[in-house]
């Protein structure tokens, strides 16, 4: 009887911090208050401030873990925090066959995300997803935009902001999205990050610089629809059926954006009025267009195993990248998850064939 391959999942638990920034939280009744900030694994004697981007994490965990046991892994999981040399411990005497890795911070830092998957590198444990060098230029917002540029790739027009920089439109046309320059999981934008004059730009650069001590991004706003294209494996990979997320359901007040509240926050106007449709109805031409594209960032950033691009479309049908996405959530209810349901997948086989990519990977 052959040995079950042993797969240990590596995850981070929300911490506490002081991440700095205005969020809504969810009191001990369950109820959004959007008027007091939100401190990531803050705790008070009233109520518990919850980041639900990092909570998603952890349940991301849990199906990927359940989904793995199902199949026949042997699976062990591992809380990464800011105590590193237990990480190393942990690596040296589990010694997993695999590593599912799905670790997006250390010490509340995103940086550090390429720093753990150097961890892996040098220890010679082979895991899932993109490389220390991928998860770092991803992390770089306007990189990715300058290198999709250099290679003739549709992206919004840009601009970076510092904090001794004098914010000024320059050649961009209003309206603009501001975000900051290194985050994820819509940290940061919210109905305020559409700007159409330039004290509205102004007001937005500081609030992301004092909020978030980073650089704000601004880039050309489009009003359109809103896809992502979702891929998978790595010698072959799979480009699966574009996904979409349906605006209707937002007031005609609210811009029409993937936000904070929109992804994490049940029970908000946003949350309730944006949801995902797969496959996304496309003219023919178009999408393969917008799948050739999606194949080419994929290389381009270095990415391995399961990657999302997300991209707007004009009115015009013209599509534009907006971001690349290594190591997406692919919790049981994400974007992701639905296209490989679409595809024809269940959720444990598509958890499973990220995890036969890296074994055919490592053969290679």
């Amino acid at each position: 009887m052959s040995r079950k391959i042993r797969v240990s999942i590596l995850y981070n638990q929300p911490v506490s911090g002081n991440l700095g920034q205005d969020r809504p939280y969810i009191d001990e009744r369950g109820t959004l208050n959007a008027e007091l900030p939100i401190r990531r694994g803050e705790k008070h004697t009233m109520q518990e401030l919850i980041d639900m981007s990092e909570v998603g994490v952890v349940e991301e965990m849990d199906d990927i873990k359940e989904a793995l046991n199902s199949i026949g892994y042997r699976t062990t999981t591992f809380n990464v925090d800011s105590d590193v040399v237990r990480l190393i411990e942990y690596l040296r005497s589990e010694r997993p066959d695999v590593i599912f890795n799905i670790v997006e911070c250390v010490e509340n830092q995103a940086i550090h995300e390429m720093h753990v998957a150097g961890i892996y590198e040098l220890l010679k444990i082979p895991y899932t997803g993109a490389g220390p060098m991928a998860l770092g230029l991803a992390l770089n917002k306007p990189r990715v935009k300058e290198l999709l540029t250099y290679h003739g790739i549709r992206t919004p027009k840009f601009k970076t902001f510092g904090p001794a920089d004098k914010v000024t439109p320059g050649d961009l046309d209003f309206p603009l999205i501001v975000k900051p320059s290194r985050e994820d999981a819509s940290v940061g934008i919210n109905e305020q990050s559409v700007v159409k004059s330039a004290a509205e730009l102004r007001r937005q650069v500081h609030y992301v610089i004092a909020e978030f001590d980073q650089p704000a991004l601004a880039e050309e706003y489009i009003d359109g629809r809103e896809l992502n294209v979702a891929i998978l494996g790595s010698r072959d990979p799979i480009v699966l059926p574009i996904s979409e997320i349906d605006f209707s359901g937002l007031t005609s007040e609210m811009h029409r954006i993937v936000s904070y509240e929109a992804k994490w926050i049940p029970g908000t106007v946003a949350y309730q009025g944006t949801r995902g449709v797969c496959p996304a109805p496309l003219p023919a031409r178009l999408e393969q267009e917008i799948r050739s594209t999606a194949l080419r960032c994929f290389h381009l950033i270095g990415c391995r195993d399961y990657a999302r691009v997300d991209f707007r479309l004009t009115a015009a049908g013209v599509p534009y990248v907006l971001e690349v996405n290594p190591n997406p959530d692919i919790s049981q209810d994400a974007g992701f998850a639905r296209s490989t349901r679409t595809y024809g997948l269940s959720y444990p086989e598509a958890i499973g064939k990220i995890v036969e990519s890296v074994l055919e990977r490592t053969r290679a």
